[in-house]
C-alpha cells in the first residue's frame, strides 16, 4: 500500500457524504458518477471497512463512514482554502459555495441579487439554502451565511451588514375594532401572533425612547409560526398583533395596510451579518461574497420610514 494518503478518495467520499448521493458528489465536482464510486470503493479497500450502506435506493453512512466523513470534509475545504489562497487576485472567483439565508429575506432581498452576482463572478456557483431554522454552519458543511440577530454568533466570524429594526403592527381594522395599545403591558391582554425562530428568547423586550423604561411581554395568541410571511394573512385580517421585522414590514406600512403601534418604543435591535466559519484562510470566493452583499445591502431599500 502506498504510504501516501488517498487525497482524491478522501475528498470524493466527503462530497457523497455531503451530497447524499453519487450522482449529486459527480455532478458537483464534474466527473462521472463511475469515477466517484471507483474512488469510494478504493478507499474502502484501503482502510478495511465500509463507509455507506447501500440499497437500490437509500445511501447511508456506517457508523465508520460518520467517524470519518467530518475530518474528510474538513481536508476537502482546506484543499479548496489553498487552492484559493495559490490563486492571483486578479483571478474571478470561482467554485460553489453553500449559503444559508432566512427564507423570507432571502426571497425579498437576495434572490433579486443572484442575477447581478452571476454576471459579476461568471466562474461562481451558490447552493442557497433559504431556511429560518438557523444553521449549523461548520456541521452542515456551510460555506457561509446571512443571519438576522441581537447578536451574532460568538463561535462564528461575523461581519455587519446594515441595522435591521423590528416593528410592532397591526391593521387598521384590529385598531378600529380594539383600540390602539397605549404601553407595553397593555399587550398581555390581546392577541399577539409569534414566531418561533425568534433570536434570543420569545419575550418581546421594549425601551422607551426617551425615558428608557423597559417593558418585558411574552406574546400569546392563536397562532405561532416558523416563517413570518405566514403572520400576514391573519395580521391583514385584523384579527391580531404581531413583531416584524422592517424588510417585510415596510411596504404594508408604506400602503397603510398596516399600522406600526408603540412608536415611542424600540423593540430588540439586531443587525444583518455575514458570517463564515472562519476568517483564517477564507477562500477568495467567500471574501468576494462578503463584499457583494456589503455593496448591496449595507444601504436597503426596507427602510421605514423611507431615508432621504
Amino acid at each position: 500500500m502506498s504510504k501516501l494518503p488517498d487525497f482524491e478518495g478522501l475528498a470524493m467520499f466527503a462530497k457523497v457524504a455531503e451530497e447524499g448521493s453519487f450522482a449529486g458528489a459527480a455532478r458537483v465536482m464534474g466527473v462521472s458518477v463511475p469515477t466517484v464510486s471507483r474512488a469510494v470503493a478504493r478507499l474502502e479497500a484501503r482502510l478495511g471497512g465500509r463507509l455507506f450502506n447501500r440499497t437500490s435506493r437509500q445511501l447511508a453512512l456506517t457508523e465508520f463512514g460518520h467517524s470519518l466523513a467530518g475530518k474528510a470534509g474538513e481536508l476537502y475545504r482546506h484543499a479548496e482554502e489553498a487552492e484559493s489562497e495559490a490563486q492571483d487576485l486578479s483571478v474571478q472567483p470561482r467554485g460553489q459555495v453553500r449559503l444559508a439565508i432566512p427564507m423570507s429575506f432571502g426571497l425579498r432581498w437576495v434572490a433579486p441579487l443572484m442575477p447581478r452576482l452571476l454576471r459579476q463572478y461568471p466562474e461562481l456557483s451558490v447552493d442557497l439554502h433559504l431556511a429560518d431554522a438557523a444553521a449549523d454552519l461548520i456541521a452542515d458543511g456551510f460555506d457561509a451565511a446571512l443571519r438576522i440577530a441581537a447578536l451574532p454568533d460568538s463561535s462564528l466570524v461575523a461581519r455587519r451588514l446594515c441595522a435591521v429594526s423590528q416593528y410592532l403592527v397591526a391593521a387598521p381594522a384590529y385598531l378600529a375594532e380594539h383600540g390602539t395599545p397605549s404601553h407595553p403591558r397593555e399587550l398581555s391582554q390581546r392577541p399577539c401572533l409569534s414566531y418561533a425562530y425568534r433570536a434570543r428568547s420569545q419575550v418581546w423586550r421594549f425601551t422607551h425612547a426617551r425615558s428608557g423604561e423597559e417593558e418585558d411581554v411574552v406574546p400569546s395568541g392563536p397562532l405561532r409560526v416558523t416563517n413570518s410571511d405566514a403572520l400576514l394573512p391573519v395580521l391583514l385580517d385584523g384579527l391580531a398583533i404581531a413583531e416584524l421585522p422592517e424588510f417585510i414590514a415596510a411596504e404594508y406600512l408604506a400602503s397603510g395596510q398596516l399600522q406600526r403601534l408603540l412608536p415611542d418604543w424600540h423593540m430588540t435591535r439586531g443587525g444583518l451579518y455575514f458570517v463564515t466559519p472562519s476568517a483564517r484562510s477564507r477562500p477568495r470566493k467567500i471574501q468576494a461574497l462578503s463584499d457583494f452583499f456589503a455593496e448591496h445591502l449595507a444601504t436597503p431599500a426596507w427602510r421605514w420610514p423611507p431615508e432621504p
